[in-house]
């Protein structure tokens, strides 16, 4: 991610704003696939909807959403960004740490200690992350602190309690996390700007639901 951001801002300059705008279209739409087939995972779409639901309830009450764009202004004013540093850092931020990759690839490291899933995720946001600093400028490297947290405390939980998530936990979480990549592919198209960061309980949410509630 870091080598995707440096080459971003080395070529991005160099590069029509046309060409940038429509490369960032692309990664746009391809958000709307992998988030539709992550939301077709489930068996059952009413665990993700009230996963979302209650997610959203305590996401806005921890006010998540705020704190990550603090975190953002705080470290624009430590590193004297731009006016879109925070903007590249919240986006980056989430599109990194939500979808099938983060949650599943973190969990298969911690269970099993098998990395390959995380290696192929990085490869693939080292290559998002030269259209998005080439675009929104150095806050997306910073992105990567929030990604190495999240990654790390998902792993730990692995090796936490790897014995207790089941296929159906984590398939219903891949599926809570589908809207959520929507919702990044309408704030990279500038259609909605969804606050997306105080959804991010809902993840946590849907197995528990699934231990709850799922009948075999």
């Amino acid at each position: 991610m870091l080598i995707g951001t440096a080459v971003g801002l080395l070529v991005g300059h160099r590069v029509p704003e046309r060409i940038r705008s429509t490369v960032l279209s692309g990664i746009a739409l391809i958000t709307f696939g992998v988030g539709i087939a992550s939301f077709l995972e489930t068996e059952n779409a009413v665990f993700p909807v009230v996963a979302i639901v209650l997610g959203a309830l305590v996401g806005e009450a921890l006010r998540l959403e705020d704190r990550l764009e603090h975190v953002g202004e705080a470290l624009r004013r430590r590193a004297g960004g731009g006016g879109s540093f925070v903007e590249g850092y919240v986006t980056a931020t989430l599109t990194f740490c939500v979808g099938a990759l983060t949650i599943v690839g973190s969990l298969q490291d911690g269970i099993s200690g098998d990395a390959q899933l995380l290696i192929v995720k990085a490869a693939l946001d080292g290559v998002v992350a030269v259209v998005f600093a080439a675009t929104f400028g150095i806050g997306v490297g910073f992105s990567a602190i929030s990604v190495l947290v999240l990654q790390g405390l998902v792993t730990l939980l692995g090796i936490g309690v790897g014995d207790v998530l089941d296929d159906r936990m984590v398939a219903e979480m891949e599926a809570t996390g589908g809207p959520l990549i929507l919702g990044i592919g309408l704030r990279l198209l500038d259609l909605k700007r969804i606050r997306l960061a105080s959804f991010l309980p809902a993840l946590a949410i849907a197995p528990i639901l699934v231990a709850l509630f799922a009948v075999d």
